[in-house]
């Protein structure tokens, strides 16, 4: 008999994953702050990992990878990236578009302050917003567009972007925030839909115990209801494709596609009937080379080898496309929600290639389910 406990009961994957844990008669539920139980769902925000692994011959899983928010909030996802490219002497933005951090000023004076009292802790302090206004005049000159976008590192749901053609109030505007943000070109000329319409893609991928990479096979578009419109920068339904930007500001959300998802096998008939191209032809390829350069990038920071409890994580990797095919990050989610039609297909591959891995009931099930990441709907970079 195993234990687990459910920390975070807010979470659509993890619910649904209680229900098929409950569902197995090798499993019992403990309190919510048992730090005992063999699995253990944590919080997002909340993550007591000190309190595991101390138990002798208690084996134990927790749902998160200690050190993950790195490539999860913008500007350390930049800062990694930058880091790890240098140490290969690459340059950082081949599919990550070019991103300049900025701090607000009182942020930076913040900084200075306890510079004197942690200058080591401090030493990575950097703001580029020199870099930046070279960059945009770089593009400008050369006619790669002028319009760049403003992402707070830590921002959902599309709260505080600023899209604009000038840097001065780019700077300005995030001068009036309390914490760090990301300037990043803008994709001005991204592939688009019927109706015209901009997407960003949504993959999930599991990064299980033993830092094996599972992409799920099947991912979703999520679909702007509004016409792109280039000229117009202020239109936010019409460059910013979060859902409850759609679904509040737009009288055409479920328009063109119930809840604006559209699924791979739409998308594949799509390229294929206007491009004569697939997903499989343009778009897998790079989507696999970014997400296993990303986890790769922090492997040694993150992983639970010398630990006395193992982790796994869901991430959500968010991607655009642009007019010419080439697939663009746009960030890294570190607690996704699933869409509803896949949300099975995503808890069941966690319980399958993970939970029952590390804790097996049946020896002979288990280990024919070690072999199951296709059934599973997942494929293993």
């Amino acid at each position: 008999m195993y234990t687990f406990a459910v920390r975070d009961e807010g979470s659509s994957v993890y619910n649904a994953l209680t229900k098929l844990i409950e569902a197995d008669a090798n499993w019992k539920r403990l309190k919510k702050g048992n730090p005992k139980a063999n699995l253990i769902f944590l919080e997002r925000n909340n993550q007591p990992f000190w309190k595991f692994g101390h138990q002798p011959g208690l084996k134990q899983l927790t749902n998160y990878y200690r050190g993950s928010e790195v490539i999860c909030r913008k500007v350390k996802l930049v800062s990694v990236l930058a880091h790890h490219f240098a140490l290969k002497n690459q340059d950082i933005f081949q599919w990550l578009p070019e991103s300049f951090i900025i701090r607000p000023i009182q942020n930076l004076e913040n900084y200075a302050a306890m510079k004197s009292k942690k200058p080591r802790a401090l030493e990575k302090v950097t703001d580029e917003r020199g870099e930046f206004i070279k960059a945009f005049e770089r593009h400008r000159n050369s006619g790669r567009g002028e319009a760049w976008i403003a992402k707070s590192s830590t921002g959902a749901k599309g709260e505080g972007i600023i899209i604009s053609r000038s840097p001065d109030d780019l700077i300005s505007a995030i001068e009036n925030q309390p914490e760090p943000h990301i300037v990043q070109k803008y994709i001005e000329k991204p592939l688009l839909l019927s109706g015209q319409r901009k997407f960003d893609v949504r993959c999930w991928v599991v990064l299980d115990h033993e830092y094996n990479i599972h992409l799920m096979k099947e991912g979703v578009l999520r679909t702007s209801s509004d016409a792109y419109d280039e000229d117009n920068l202020t239109r936010i339904t019409s460059h910013l494709t979060n859902h409850c930007i759609q679904e509040e500001q737009s009288a055409n959300f479920g328009k063109y596609e119930e809840g604006n998802e559209m699924f791979f096998a739409e998308f594949d008939g799509f390229l294929k009937e206007k491009y004569g191209t697939s997903m499989v032809g343009k778009i897998l390829p790079q989507i696999r080379m970014i997400v296993k350069e990303c986890l790769l990038a922090i492997k040694e920071d993150i992983n639970t080898d010398h630990l006395s409890y193992q982790s796994f994580q869901v991430f959500g990797f968010d991607f655009m496309i642009d007019a010419a095919f080439k697939v663009w990050l746009i960030e890294i989610n570190g607690a996704p929600a699933c869409a509803k039609r896949l949300l099975p297909q995503l808890t069941s591959g966690i319980f399958t290639m993970v939970i029952k891995q590390v804790f097996p009931s049946d020896v002979a099930c288990d280990e024919q389910a070690g072999d199951c990441t296709e059934e599973c709907g997942f494929e293993t970079l």
